[in-house]
């Protein structure tokens, strides 16, 4: 047993329950409710070239806002779950980077570095780069002994190419 495998999966499995905790929220009514209004107000204040970005998402979601704000509750508790238990992990980092970076480029407005009084860039593109240095541990450092992957990986054969990240050429 190598010495980074309970590390790996405790790293994952925190950041699953911190993507549980948030997808607990967007469950809640409020969120819910206030979905498009999110997004309306990361417009406000954006440059100009950014307009045809956000108005294409506030066109969107407008007439389906419950279907967007459900799908992004799924899909956070997914991701959350995934983490957790280490299930199709090498794409679940990569979907969530990208769902990651979705959020970051329309509910966070880009972390709104372009208005007067921001403070910070946004959660949205953090997590995208931790999801990407996931996927680099896990390439790194082999299979994750603690995973649901590991156990269906040794029933179904090309389980593998959906888990795993391809070893280094040095470890092969």
């Amino acid at each position: 047993m190598k010495r980074t495998d309970w590390l790996k999966s405790a790293i994952r499995t925190v950041f699953g329950v911190i993507w549980l905790i948030d997808a607990h929220f967007k469950w809640l009514p409020a969120f819910q409710s206030g979905y498009l209004a999110m997004l309306q107000d990361a417009a406000k204040g954006q440059p100009a070239g950014l307009s045809p970005w956000f108005n294409f998402w506030i066109n969107l979601v407008s007439p389906r806002v419950t279907f967007f704000s459900v799908a992004t509750a799924v899909i956070e508790t997914g991701i959350g779950m995934a983490l957790i238990l280490g299930f199709a992990r090498k794409l679940t980092y990569l979907a969530a980077a990208g769902f990651s970076l979705v959020i970051w480029s329309t509910a966070e407005g880009f972390g709104g570095p372009y208005s007067a009084g921001s403070t910070d860039i946004g959660s949205g593109v953090v997590y995208a780069l931790v999801f990407l240095a996931l996927l680099a541990l896990n390439r790194q450092a082999g299979p994750s002994r603690y995973s649901v992957d590991r156990w269906i990986e040794a029933r179904v054969s090309w389980w593998k190419r959906v888990a795993e990240a391809r070893q280094p050429l040095l470890a092969r």
